[in-house]
């Protein structure tokens, strides 16, 4: 059982940060002929798409992903449980585990995209396909960062003070649901 539920936990999970890092590219207006972005296009695409001929987009935030990824966050933790202990529990406060889940979820989009920006810099030095869309992600949440903090010595420090944020935004989740926000 425990297989399957890392299996499920995982697959879940995933799917919900591409579905976040497709409203993610689409806010931040990113390249859609880039190679990463036609890959979460395709990957999201065929359940995307019948959604939103239902849902539509509300300004630059594309509404029917937002809501697919709250559903799955929200589906989550019941799937789960009838997994591990053969019963399936609806309640009201599943809503919050899932509203919970999915912001937990972005914070950790935030945190790997900045990871990788950061060592990809080390790598390619920005020249890569990639690397532009991830750029044009993390700039608008570095460039503020920037103008407080300069670069000392060539080195930015602004990717460690957004990761600080966000390391500090976690612990607040810790503190404001405590027990919850372990097993999100």
């Amino acid at each position: 059982m425990l297989t399957l539920t890392f299996l499920v936990k995982t697959l879940i999970d995933l799917y919900v940060m591409v579905l976040l890092l497709r409203i993610w590219m689409q806010w931040s207006r990113c390249d859609f002929y880039n190679p990463l972005a036609q890959f979460v296009v395709k990957v999201t695409q065929p359940v995307v798409k019948p959604l939103r001929r239902i849902i539509p987009a509300i300004g630059p935030i594309d509404t029917a992903s937002l809501l697919l990824a709250f559903v799955l966050t929200t589906l989550k933790y019941p799937i789960l449980l009838l997994i591990q202990v053969g019963a399936m529990s609806v309640d009201p406060m599943n809503l919050l585990v899932g509203l919970l889940a999915l912001v937990k979820s972005a914070g950790y989009l935030v945190f790997w995209v900045i990871i990788i920006r950061s060592l990809m810099s080390w790598i390619s030095q920005g020249r890569g396909a990639v690397d532009y869309v991830l750029i044009q992600l993390t700039e608008p949440l570095m460039a503020p960062v920037r103008r407080i903090i300069p670069a000392m010595g060539g080195i930015d420090f602004s990717a460690m003070v957004v990761i600080l944020v966000l390391y500090l935004l976690n612990y607040l989740g810790m503190d404001l649901f405590p027990g919850l926000w372990y097993l999100l």
